[in-house]
């Protein structure tokens, strides 16, 4: 207990900015899912509005929770997040969750913070398949959703016929009698009102958020118990160091209070808690204790892991660990040696590339990383995405490294090689439908169901995961640029057999040195190059897409003769093509099983695993 010198009147710290002690009825825990882009962010910020939660430098922003940079640059959740705001006297707790299933392992673990669930839903394009995957999570812990049909603006809008369709997801999940009478709620987060009736638009949030006060029940948690408490979250601070997040279930927990951490491997150890932390907006404020019911964030445990319970000495009983669905894809990690290695990253080694990945584990326990050959590390993670997002963050720090092509995950059950499956929907043109049914047919998939609305249609099938990979690019090719992709993981069946791969060779530099116009030019007929003039490349690189089905080495380096009538230095006046511009995730997709991607802070490079052309040769007669 701090001297009656360092308290004030209420009896908490002097110059610290902390809670009143709150009870659990003055609570709400809620949890906004959503499938990507219905409007799940965008909602919230309209939330903050109504509540008059945004601070001065925060009015006029949009999308305060997508606070990583990428994802403002993708407009996607990627990081699950907790924020607070005050309405009519009560602490409503906010929980985003991310809207994409490669990062579904983020939403699995943050639900049980929650006692309800904000479920939001475009008005035109209804439940998807990462809605199905989150409302079945939340059922399956007991959580009741408050429906919202977001962009109620969209002229396509279709309210009744998206509540039908939520009615049949409902019932097909076993929710048969939640099916029958749900709480909706109708807004238009664009215009940033919400209204409980369909034909009345209204004027801001304040309807919703009084729905959210009379549907999503207050925490029955015993504060006068022992505390118990389990970690949903971790996050880093430069000054404190790791950083614990999860709701307390029993009992008050106090900065300066000793506790036991369980973890996962049962291991107990004891600590004392440094930092408190509540919500409030989307800062943490300091708190000296926080209630039974409310989320709580806690700093000064070494080694905190996801999972972990934390308990009060005088009563220690862990909580069930927290599980999680097995990852699908597999992707090597590898240090950089091709003949560029070092020259544009800060961690270049072996070492410091692995201990990057571990924290990365560490933070995000849907990835996995086991040891590979050469140096290398495997991570396994949800999805090509999952994957990507890891890869580009770890170049935007400063990594530079190789990896390989994605692989699903292989089972044996029962003397039977298992393969992961999954349900994929895709809304293009309908002018378009056979030739996407064509080519995802030749990729595996079996269509299940078909829809047309006007000259929009939707396609529903099961398709191994391989057969999704490589797949995004010539769906926008063969959908002119309109075809959306979405999917969820649909457990693991019998192997499928030989799929359709990549359909062409590529182009292979002979030389090192920097690609020429003149080159270029003369080889413009040989397909199409992701190089530019004046890149610099290396004998073995990927510098294009050959036109056949087979690779072929050239020179991209060589310059133009020197003659009496034009100088060796002057340009080339003909018009070239400009380079195919591939993603991170684009080139994930394309890498071949012989090939690698050199992934540094300033470039993304295709190459063959075995550089030298002679040698690749040999190896490909050996494999022959």
């Amino acid at each position: 207990m701090l001297p009656r010198s360092a308290r004030d009147d209420a009896g908490l710290p002097r110059n610290t900015p902390a809670f009143h002690l709150v009870t659990a009825p003055a609570i709400r825990n809620v949890a906004i899912v959503a499938h990507v882009d219905h409007g799940k962010t965008s909602l919230v910020d309209c939330l903050f509005k109504t509540a008059g939660a945004l601070k001065r430098a925060e009015v006029g922003s949009d999308r305060l929770l997508d606070s990583n940079a990428l994802e403002r640059e993708r407009g996607i959740t990627i990081l699950s997040k907790n924020a607070a705001i005050e309405w009519r006297g009560v602490h409503i707790n906010l929980i985003d969750t991310p809207g994409h299933a490669d990062f579904g392992g983020q939403v699995e673990r943050v639900l049980s913070m929650a006692d309800g669930v904000l479920l939001v839903v475009d008005a035109f394009e209804g439940p998807m398949p990462q809605t199905r995957f989150v409302i079945e999570k939340a059922f399956a812990q007991g959580l009741l959703p408050l429906v919202v049909i977001n962009k109620m603006d969209r002229k396509e809008a279709r309210a009744d016929e998206v509540l039908g369709e939520i009615f049949d997801l409902f019932a097909d999940l076993g929710a048969e009698e939640l099916a029958l009478d749900f709480p909706v709620a109708y807004a238009s987060a664009r215009q940033g009102w919400a209204s409980r009736e369909a034909d009345e638009p209204g004027t801001d949030m304040q309807s919703l958020l009084d729905q959210i006060l009379e549907v999503i029940p207050a925490p029955t948690l015993d504060a006068t118990r022992p505390m118990r408490m389990q970690i949903n979250t971790l996050d880093w601070d430069d000054f404190v160091g790791r950083i614990g997040i999860g709701r307390v279930e029993r009992g008050v927990l106090r900065k300066g209070m000793e506790v036991v951490r369980i973890g996962n491997d049962g291991q107990r150890k004891r600590g004392r808690i440094k930092e408190l932390y509540r919500f409030e907006g989307m800062a943490r404020l300091a708190a000296e204790e926080v209630v039974a019911g409310d989320i709580a964030s806690l700093a000064g445990l070494e080694d905190l892991g996801l999972g972990d319970t934390l308990c009060s000495s005088d009563l220690i009983e862990p909580l069930p660990a927290i599980t999680l669905e097995e990852p699908t894809i597999e992707m090597e990690f590898l240090p950089n040696d091709s003949p560029f290695a070092g020259s544009e990253g800060q961690f270049v080694t072996s070492r410091q590339v692995s201990e990057r990945l571990e924290r990365a584990a560490w933070m995000d326990p849907a990835l996995r990383v086991q040891r590979g050959e050469s140096h290398g590390q495997t991570v396994s993670g949800r999805g090509v995405l999952h994957l990507g997002i890891l890869t580009e963050n770890m170049r935007r720090e400063g990594y530079e490294f190789q990896v390989g092509k994605p692989r699903v995950l292989i089972r044996e059950i029962d003397g039977t090689k298992m393969e992961p499956y999954e349900k994929a929907r895709i809304d293009l043109p309908e002018d378009t439908m056979g030739r996407v049914i064509e080519f995802f047919s030749r990729r595996g998939a079996e269509i299940s169901d078909m829809e047309r609305r006007g000259d929009r249609a939707t396609l529903h099938f099961r398709i191994p995961t391989r057969g999704l990979i490589g797949a995004r690019s010539p769906l926008l090719s063969l959908t002119r640029g309109e075809g959306v992709l979405s999917s969820l993981t649909d457990g693991y069946d019998s192997w499928h057999g030989d799929l359709v791969d990549r359909n062409q060779g590529v182009l292979v530099s002979s030389h090192q040195g920097k690609v020429s116009a003149y080159a270029l030019r003369n080889l413009e007929d040989r397909g199409e190059f992701f190089v530019s003039p004046g890149d610099q490349v290396y004998a073995g690189m990927v510098v294009g897409e050959n036109n056949k089905d087979e690779d072929i080495t050239l020179n991209v380096s060589r310059e133009r003769k020197l003659t009496n009538v034009r100088s060796a230095n002057k340009d080339v006046n003909e018009s070239i093509r400009v380079a195919r511009q591939i993603s991170l995730e684009g080139f994930l997709e394309y890498l071949g099983d012989d090939e690698l991607l050199e992934v540094t802070p300033k470039s993304l490079r295709l190459r063959k695993r075995t550089l030298d052309e002679k040698s690749r040769l040999r190896v490909a007669k050996r494999a022959t």
